[in-house]
């Protein structure tokens, strides 16, 4: 978690502090090989170099960005679960429960679509 401490120890709400550490844990335990950094002031996890999923947070929300492509291919699945969302981000409201099937779902789609790609965003 040292890539994102200082990220993590900015956030002065504990519980908020406590949701996003569980979901970063959560990616950890279930995507050992993705790669840790911060660009542009958010946490992301990358595999070989490329981006695979962004979050931030705000007050009434947390928001994670798997791109525009991979929120357009999976804006079904994202609304059923209730969530809000803009071209490219997905907000979670922070009392809303994650699903982490879909969360699962968009990262390992990332990791397979992105498996060739050789620069940090899709072209």
């Amino acid at each position: 978690m040292d890539a994102f401490k200082n990220y993590i120890d900015s956030i002065e709400s504990i519980d908020q502090k406590n949701r996003i550490v569980e979901i970063f844990n959560w990616i950890r335990e279930n995507f050992p090989n993705l790669g840790e950094v911060i660009k542009w002031n958010q946490p992301m996890f990358t595999d070989h170099n490329t981006f695979i999923i962004g979050f931030s947070i705000a007050k009434h929300h947390m928001s994670f960005n798997p791109e525009d492509y991979s929120v357009a291919l999976f804006l079904d699945d994202i609304e059923k679960s209730g969530y809000e969302h803009t071209k490219g981000i997905v907000k979670i409201k922070w009392a809303e429960e994650i699903d982490y099937p879909l969360l699962r779902r968009i990262i390992q789609f990332n990791i397979e679509d992105k498996t060739n790609c050789k620069t940090f965003f899709r072209k």
